[in-house]
């Protein structure tokens, strides 16, 4: 590139005044390409501007293999090259436009390579590679060789910065990655400020004879050498370009390419170089014979070579991610020849699916796909993914699916009525379709749902309730509450109880406002046990709103659910006593009319009916203790004194209530009473628990009175300030903290030499006391 540029100035007249005679070593250019730096192998070197006069011109007595620019060589203030032989020197122009000489490095060889970039000089020799600080005037790494049996002058080491802190070395086989970083100001002591760290080392196969990089990547120009089949020496293989992505501790190998060059049987790996243009992706691979320039592929070469391999899908999204760097391909183009490989191959659903996203908002595309899957006879495998939002098809190619799934499909139909939008097609054209099938099959379930599904977009909701009913379908009550349909069920109620009881009457009881208890009720009269639900239901919501029906509720709960009957009795205060009486004694419900009788005040008879119809004598007890009257008490014990087992019960049980002393007085001499034993330790224990609370609350309320008497006392023992003792009165200062001329306090009362507080003793007294005491 530099070469070329020198061409086309003006100031080429250096090379047509033949003034280097011999080899050019190497020509740098700094980064805005206005100057240009030569070394040549007889010791010369020139530095000069291709836009203007200054130049630098100085020749040395031995061949000058490297020179560097400044990367801002062109601004005044960065006048600065390195050129090297035998050693490193840095030329510095001053203020005076004198140029000063500097020794960077010498004493280990040739200087081979040298590139500099930013404030940072890197060069390589016989022994390794250096890095020089120009900003601090400090070396800040010497990176050694790996492989020092390898010739350096047939193996020359590469060098190329990624960016102005990375650095990367290739020699041999050999490839390194050096990253310079800062240094911590506490470690700095007499160390430089910068240090070089290795952040990925490896092998390659070949030896390297350039590198470059490539975002995140390297190019690697490799010199080859392979070993044949026939003869044992090696023989010199084309050179490969290969595109690398380095790995902490190896590389992956992306692309790899062999170049065609003249004579590569006859070239040494010095023979090649790599250079690189870092404003284009432009790769220049330079041998004796030829100048290969290499460029990154664009898109448009890759969807050329995917769409040759027959790789439509990766051709599509390649289109679809770049396609503001595509030139040559169109995305809809490239998706049309990947629908038509898909449908050629037979793969329907896939290019059905790939539809959506290739013709997008084009009808006259979709349409024309339509009636080619209809051709094919494969119109379901693009139905579901045919267009259904604010871009639609004409009506008549929805129709179209749809009489083609109700012909062959069923379910497929109906799945297409749920998913598509009613406004897609003509509803009363799939009615009438839907109902010529429904005479040949009338009992068909799914044709039916349908058909409800289409009467209820059409707002024909009493026909779609018809249908919903007739087949129990559970969105019936969806139907219901979505449109409001309460006042078409008001003579299905039966109807909606058979199908699901539960929902049911959650909805009427939700909805009374719209349908009233009342009308449920007559809905239900011929229906009892449906009636008891729902009264039952409404019960449990509120006691109070179904009253005038808990007369009729007490036959209800007897006949169909007895073991609610008890609460309902117990709950309800506006359920008739006599009736539910006569009904539960009718149907002998023992228990029921036991607390009815004990409700209305006939307590004995209830207790008589516990004794001698259940003969239970733990719910007698309970019982006596709810109604806690001793009159209960007499008759249980006279009951149970010639039972046994009754006594016995009452002997573990009256402790707490009556005294079992008046029990056991009564108890005849010499009958046999089962764990007798047991009761009468029970009853100790009862009364020896009565005693320990007694007596501990004995000590509770003699620990707080002694508590709050020592309170007392310190309250008493407090001083109190008397605020009048300026002027010569007597004064008397009660506990109470109330205070009194002595000549105001009334006389003694009726215990000689002891004084009250007037104030409260009238307060114990009643109100106005204390005033009287006073005034009298």
């Amino acid at each position: 590139n530099g070469v070329t540029e020198i061409l086309q100035k003006d100031a080429a007249s250096y090379f047509k005044c033949n003034c280097f005679p011999v080899r050019i070593n190497q020509i740098s250019l700094d980064e805005s390409g206005e100057h240009v730096g030569i070394c040549s192998e007889d010791g010369k070197v020139q530095v000069f501007g291709l836009y203007t006069r200054e130049g630098f011109h100085e020749n040395f007595d031995c061949p000058v293999k490297v020179v560097a620019l400044h990367p801002r060589f062109s601004s005044s203030n960065y006048k600065q090259f390195v050129t090297g032989g035998n050693k490193l020197l840095l030329y510095e122009r001053n203020w005076l436009k004198r140029w000063k000489t500097s020794t960077l490095h010498e004493g280990e060889g040739t200087i081979t390579n040298v590139r500099w970039r930013a404030n940072l000089i890197a060069w390589a020799n016989n022994v390794g590679v250096k890095i020089y600080d120009i900003s601090t005037k400090q070396r800040i790494t010497n990176v050694f060789r790996d492989n020092v049996s390898l010739r350096p002058d047939m193996y020359p080491c590469s060098l190329c910065w990624k960016d102005n802190s990375t650095l990367i070395i290739g020699w041999g086989s050999s490839v390194k990655i050096c990253a310079v970083k800062e240094r911590d100001h506490a470690e700095m002591r007499d160390l430089p400020s910068r240090y070089v760290e290795i952040v990925s080392a490896f092998e390659t196969e070949f030896f390297i004879s350039g590198l470059a990089p490539l975002a995140d990547q390297l190019v690697n120009l490799y010199f080859v050498k392979e070993n044949s089949d026939h003869v044992e020496e090696e023989f010199r293989a084309r050179p490969r370009l290969d595109i690398i992505q380095p790995l902490p501790e190896g590389f992956e190998e992306i692309s790899s390419d062999a170049l065609t060059v003249r004579n590569f049987q006859e070239n040494e790996c010095r023979d090649y170089r790599l250079e690189h243009s870092e404003g284009e992706s432009l790769f220049y691979i330079i041998s004796p014979k030829d100048i290969v320039v290499a460029k990154e592929r664009d898109q448009d070469d890759h969807i050329d070579w995917l769409l040759d391999k027959k790789k439509y899908e990766e051709a599509l999204m390649a289109a679809e991610i770049s396609f503001k760097n595509v030139k040559r391909h169109e995305v809809q183009k490239i998706g049309m020849a990947y629908i038509n490989h898909l449908v050629e191959k037979g793969d329907y659903d896939t290019a059905a699916r790939k539809c959506q996203k290739v013709l997008g908002k084009n009808m006259e595309l979709w349409e024309n796909e339509v009636y080619r899957f209809k051709t094919i006879g494969q119109l379901k495998a693009i139905s579901q993914y045919l267009p259904r939002g604010d871009l639609r098809l004409r009506p008549a190619i929805y129709e179209m699916i749809l009489n083609e799934f109700l012909k062959t499909d069923y379910e497929g139909f109906a799945t297409l009525i749920r998913e598509w939008p009613g406004e897609l097609y003509n509803n009363m054209t799939i009615v009438q379709a839907v109902a010529d099938h429904l005479k040949k099959d009338p009992t068909n379930s799914t044709l039916l749902t349908t058909l409800a599904e289409l009467y209820t977009y059409d707002q024909r909701y009493d026909r779609a309730l018809e249908i919903y009913l007739r087949l129990r379908h559970k969105d019936v009550y969806q139907l219901i509450h979505k449109h409001n349909l309460f006042s078409s069920i008001e003579d299905k109620i039966v109807l909606l109880m058979d199908f699901d009881k539960e929902k049911a009457v959650d909805m009427l009881l939700d909805n009374e406002d719209k349908i009233s208890t009342d009308r449920v009720v007559e809905e239900l009269r011929d229906r009892p046990e449906l009636l008891h639900i729902y009264l039952h239901k409404l019960f449990k919501r509120d006691h109070h709103k179904g009253q005038r029906y808990h007369e009729r509720q007490i036959g209800l709960y007897a006949e169909y659910d007895r073991p609610n009957l008890l609460p309902f009795l117990r709950d309800s205060i506006h359920c008739p006593l006599e009736k539910a009486l006569e009904i539960c004694q009718e149907r002998n419900f023992v228990e029921e009319t036991v607390f009815l009788l004990s409700r209305m005040g006939n307590c004995r008879r209830a207790l008589q009916m516990i004794m001698e119809e259940l003969e239970d004598v733990d719910k007698a007890i309970e019982f006596a203790k709810e109604q806690d009257d001793a009159e209960l008490w007499e008759d249980l014990i006279s009951y149970s004194i010639d039972k046994p087992p009754f006594i016995t019960g009452l002997l573990n049980n009256i402790g707490t209530h009556v005294d079992p002393i008046l029990l056991i007085h009564r108890i005849k001499e010499g009958m046999e009473i089962p764990n007798l034993r047991d009761s009468l330790v029970k009853i100790l224990h009862d009364y020896n628990l009565q005693i320990l609370l007694r007596e501990g609350c004995e000590k509770i309320l003699v620990a707080d009175s002694l508590s709050l008497l020592q309170k007392m006392h310190r309250t008493q023992m407090r001083g109190v300030r008397v605020d009048d003792m300026a002027q010569n009165f007597s004064v008397a200062v009660f506990h109470c903290r109330h205070m009194f001329h002595k000549e105001c306090l009334p006389s003694p009362g009726t215990i000689p030499g002891v004084q009250f507080c007037n104030i409260c003793s009238a307060k114990r007294r009643g109100p106005g006391s204390g005033i009287l005491e006073m005034i009298k």
